[in-house]
């Protein structure tokens, strides 16, 4: 009995390590990968720009397919909630006089807050999807009138230079490429353990069906709240990371254009809803952007073409369609081996 009962718990150790090895062996692999950038391009300050934005725009990706892959709630704000940390996390700094990691975390939580009560708006109005989007636009092109007409707190349309962490690692040239990586990873191992748990259960019947989800007990509500108060918080604490390591920040950093399209063709171009489709659509649509510099008024165009080429290939998204190749391939290899 003692042989037999020592050989279970071998066997359930055994699978619990495997089990881990599933869930966060793409996030370190993929956080190895990236670590190597500087070695090729640690010299070039222009090309560790690229790649602090490249890494900048997977966390917001991750943050927003924390949102709408999640729980299907089209935040077209996510540019907006990142600017509400940032110039708040620089004016909190730079005018109140507050350290660099506090300023951050109150203005995190004022992303998180706007976050949360937008999903209250959402449920309790019963918004779908358009009006979500639409609602939340508003909210986007209301800010950008505000940093815009707050000239004295913002700089309006100038910019605002950021004081307020110059003296700290983050103004180096490879730095705050790590410090962004490190972020990109705690996001994703929240975003994993999300999955891993209760609330990644719910979330998954919310995406699947919200009816069905109801019937089977879910608070719909509740889930809806937490998902974009956590995704919010993400945003703002991107947001004003990236202020602070920029150095300089204007109406145009957060904007509607900028970021929010961005972010949503990275996202359904990698896998709504996957684990690493925020990071490889961000890496594609970097240095897409940087491949089509060259062709300068033609850029737009191309940009278009291949945008629809991508999507016509990848209906999806990239993850999930290699998820299906994978499916077939074992099933195949299953029908094989019974034949």
């Amino acid at each position: 009995m003692t042989g037999t009962g020592t050989a279970a718990s071998v066997t359930a150790a055994s699978h619990q390590r495997l089990s881990l090895v599933r869930a966060f062996g793409p996030i370190v692999l993929t956080a190895a990968a990236v670590a190597l950038v500087p070695l090729r391009y640690g010299d070039s300050r222009a090309a560790m720009g690229v790649a602090v934005t490249g890494v900048l725009f997977a966390t917001y990706a991750v943050a927003f397919n924390v949102i709408f892959g999640s729980t299907g709630q089209l935040f077209l704000c996510v540019g907006a909630l990142a600017g509400v940390g940032g110039f708040m996390s620089a004016i909190l700094g730079d005018r109140a006089g507050l350290p660099l990691l506090l300023s951050i975390a109150v203005a995190a939580l004022i992303s998180c807050a706007l976050g949360a009560g937008f999903s209250w708006l959402v449920v309790h109005r019963s918004l779908d999807v358009i009006f979500t989007g639409i609602v939340t636009l508003a909210f986007s092109l209301g800010f950008s009138n505000l940093v815009l007409g707050q000239s004295n707190w913002t700089g309006g349309e100038n910019g605002l230079s950021v004081a307020t962490g110059s003296n700290s690692l983050l103004r180096d040239q490879i730095p705050p490429f790590y410090a962004m990586l490190g972020l990109l990873v705690l996001y994703l191992v929240i975003y994993r353990l999300l999955q891993l748990s209760h609330i990644g259960w719910a979330f998954k019947a919310l995406r699947d069906d919200e009816v069905a989800a109801e019937l089977a007990g879910v608070n719909v509500a509740r889930y809806r709240i937490y998902a974009g108060t956590i995704g919010s918080a993400m945003l703002g604490i991107a947001g004003a990371v990236w202020a602070h390591s920029e150095g300089f920040i204007g109406v145009t950093t957060y904007s509607f254009g900028n970021v929010d399209v961005r972010v949503l063709v990275m996202l359904a171009f990698g896998g709504i809803g996957t684990l690493l489709g925020p990071v490889l659509g961000a890496a594609t649509f970097t240095v897409l952007d940087e491949f089509l510099i060259s062709f300068a008024q033609l850029r737009v165009v191309l940009y278009g073409v291949v945008i629809i080429v991508l999507f016509l290939g990848f209906q999806r998204g990239v993850i999930p369609a290699l998820q299906g190749v994978i499916d077939r391939v074992r099933r195949a290899g299953r029908h094989r081996t019974r034949a």
